[in-house]
């Protein structure tokens, strides 16, 4: 994939670094799908209890790997598979690097997962790129620019009719929720069950929130993301016109609780999460 051709799937303005990071994606996401499989439980790794890694997450953190080093050779570097991490100076860029956002779907082989890379500036992502590799979707955003997807502009769908809204939400391994109760989470999400048109887990963060921006989905939540998995699809939705917040409605946290949605329903699932904490769930 050169340079010119990439460059008809990004914003007439997209800039060379964010061109870099989509040539980059659509190269490496060659090789996570050509690998594409049913693995054992022999073939994978658990970095933590239902937390898993393939070679194929190692390959392609790689891949990314040495082309952004390259380009650019200043910038810190944290990939999650740590492949490749370098540290810089605190004022330094930093790239962030999710090889396979949805590891649990590409390890059982279903085809639904996402690469993501982020470049942070000030401790605020910039610029990034989201790539469905199955799908062949490249989705953009730069701060200030608007996002894309495969070229064309995308937004969030102001639809704030609740029983009319579809959401995606994460289903939490043991452990994962910390922002909040166990049973707030949960009653939360039944909330959603109970008043909209239906609950999405998708298995992979990354492209839900991605799904937001472009109004597949009207909202996204989730506890104990990292910003490898989230940044640069939280720049997608926030330069699509929706809102990313903690489950609190103020600024994510470090227990990485994201509720990404369109700018109408964003407070009622906020609601939803202060009200069950109010009634002592």
């Amino acid at each position: 994939m050169t340079s010119s051709s990439v460059s008809t799937r990004l914003s007439p303005a997209a800039s060379q670094r964010l061109s870099l990071l989509a040539n980059t994606a659509l190269k490496a996401g060659q090789t996570a799908r050509r690998s594409l499989k049913r693995r054992l439980v022999s073939e994978i790794v658990s970095k933590a209890p239902r937390d898993y890694q393939t070679e194929i997450d190692v390959a392609v953190e790689r891949i990314i790997v040495d082309e952004v080093a390259k380009a650019f050779p200043t910038y810190a570097i944290k990939g999650e598979e740590a492949v490749g991490n370098r540290d810089a100076e605190a004022s330094t860029p930093v790239i962030y690097i999710d090889p396979i956002d949805g590891t649990t779907n590409y390890a059982w082989g279903i085809p639904h997962f996402g690469m993501t890379i982020s470049i942070a500036e000030g401790g605020r992502i910039v610029a990034g790129v989201v790539y469905d590799a199955m799908q062949d979707e490249l989705f953009s955003a730069e701060a200030g620019g608007g996002a894309y997807l495969n070229g064309e502009p995308i937004r969030c769908i102001d639809n704030a009719e609740i029983e009319n809204v579809l959401i995606g939400a994460g289903l939490p391994v043991p452990g994962q929720v910390k922002a909040v109760s166990e049973d707030t989470y949960f009653t939360a999400l039944k909330r959603l069950m109970a008043n909209t048109a239906g609950v999405r887990r998708l298995g992979s963060a990354a492209l839900s929130i991605a799904y937001v921006a472009c109004g597949r989905l009207d909202g996204f939540f989730e506890d104990g993301l990292s910003l490898h998995d989230y940044g640069a699809s939280v720049l997608l939705v926030e330069e699509a016109g929706g809102q990313v917040s903690a489950f609190s409605g103020g600024p994510v946290t470090a227990n990485g609780d994201i509720l990404a949605a369109n700018s109408a329903i964003h407070p009622w699932l906020v609601q939803g999460f202060n009200a069950a904490r109010l009634t002592g769930a």
